[in-house]
């Protein structure tokens, strides 16, 4: 496989060494170069042989650098096939509970390592070659982002529906064995993995520490679209309080032995429960934020000290409304109620999911139809939403309803704010926030 050399940065290592744009890349160090992982990983010595071919044929070129120090090559591909698509049919999966005629991204099923590394995606290791698993291992792909569910290999291969899954503790010993590290997440069902399960799942879990880095407790998920799946039960409020009394008691219990509290619930169970969020120092390093878990504490801490030290003469007098999900409202009731804003009247609306289902909660997956029909009428100078419930590159929502169309239909200038408390301030008092999806585009 060789990858042709698209452009070279000036005064880079690439250039003084002779490589011009149009080259063909064949090895590194007498490897081939698969994709984006192998490029990384065999371009961080300091000694390098490239195997090059250009007009007077091919040759090897010596290359010294310091270890860190980039090539400074430009490829003309990502050399990154198709994403890995996933191999299970798991009773939770989220996308096999939409509704038909979204856009297709939405229906793809991808389950692949290098995203895991690269991106924080969460993968399951069932779809993986002996040669693949070696691939990880002689790449140092650390740390992965991994989706348990249940230790148990029954357990995880029957809710995974894939009988791959029951192999998941060798493969984790496997990976500490090399010295690499992981996340891990866990969905959980109420009566599949919850209860002993769990604790079985906890302490298995715990026992590959320190390669085991933290584990997130996410409640299962369930849209209306459920017709020919599995019957599953929701979580309400009791059962994200038992829940979370049992998180705790791990918690406690990590703490004591191992100085980490390992375990990490999601923020959903906080707001179904209504039991206050921890404090800051519960959630540690936030190693699991991408996951929903310490996203609202976080919010609130940027929040909190940007009011500490903003300046009250920014702020303009304003009627603005804050379009948000049933779970975050209450949380964003108490936040303002805490930190009063002379001379601007916020209304939250809590906006149910009527595309998904009322059981859906989270702002993220909002629609522009659940917005517009919860907005009609609205008085207000502006409305704010949150950003996770764009597409970021254009815009759109879930339903591919444009931002600008929302705005339009309800006669209102309705900004999207990222998830950041002191930007969310900013917003509120009508102060020094950019939305660059409402941005005038050029042309």
């Amino acid at each position: 496989m060789a990858h042709r050399v698209a452009a070279v940065e000036h005064g880079g290592v690439a250039e003084a060494c002779g490589i011009e744009p149009g080259d063909l890349l064949w090895a590194i160090n007498g490897e081939s170069v698969l994709d984006q992982i192998d490029y990384q990983f065999l371009t961080a010595g300091e000694r390098l042989v490239l195997t090059l071919e250009d007009s007077c044929g091919t040759g090897e070129i010596i290359i010294t650098k310091d270890a860190d120090e980039p090539l400074g090559l430009t490829l003309e591909d990502s050399f990154m096939s198709r994403p890995r698509a996933c191999a299970n049919r798991c009773v939770f999966c989220f996308i096999d509970q939409m509704p038909p005629g979204l856009r297709e991204t939405l229906y793809v099923k991808d389950d692949d390592w290098r995203l895991s590394l690269m991106m924080g995606n969460y993968i399951t290791l069932t779809n993986l070659s002996e040669k693949e698993f070696d691939r990880i291992i002689a790449r140092r792909a650390s740390p992965l982002y991994l989706s348990i569910h249940a230790m148990d290999g029954a357990v995880r291969g029957r809710m995974m529906g894939n009988t791959q899954a029951a192999g998941i503790r060798a493969q984790l010993q496997r990976l500490k064995d090399a010295g690499l590290f992981f996340h891990c997440q866990i969905v959980l069902c109420p009566g599949l993995n919850d209860g002993p399960v769990l604790d079985d799942t906890l302490e298995a879990l715990a026992a590959l520490m320190p390669a085991a880095r933290s584990a997130a407790l996410v409640p299962v998920g369930l849209t209306r679209y459920r017709e020919g799946l599995a019957a599953l039960t929701p979580f309400d409020r009791e059962s994200a309080g038992s829940l979370l009394e049992t998180a705790h008691a791990w918690q406690r219990k990590f703490l004591a032995a191992h100085g980490t509290r390992f375990i990490f619930p999601a923020d959903e169970f906080y707001c179904l429960s209504g039991a206050p969020l921890p404090p800051d120092e519960a959630y540690e390093t936030y190693p699991q934020l991408e996951n929903g878990v310490g996203l609202l504490r976080s919010f609130e801490n940027e929040f909190s000290f940007a009011y500490r030290y903003r300046d009250e003469a920014e702020s303009k007098p304003r009627r603005v409304l804050v379009a948000t999900g049933v779970s975050a409202a209450p949380f964003l009731r108490a936040l303002l109620d805490d930190h009063p804003l002379d001379g601007i009247a916020v209304e939250i609306r809590a906006v149910e999911n009527r595309f998904f289902g009322p059981s859906v909660t989270v702002a993220g997956l909002l629609t522009g139809q659940d917005l517009l029909h919860a907005l009609k009428g609205a008085a207000a100078d502006e409305i704010l939403i949150s950003q996770a419930m764009l597409r970021r590159e254009d815009s759109l929502f879930l339903d591919d309803m444009p931002l600008q169309a929302l705005s339009e239909a309800l006669a209102l200038p309705v900004h999207a704010i990222a998830c950041d408390g002191a930007e969310f301030l900013d917003a509120l008092c009508g102060v020094r926030y950019e939305h660059r999806a409402n941005a005038p585009k050029e042309g």
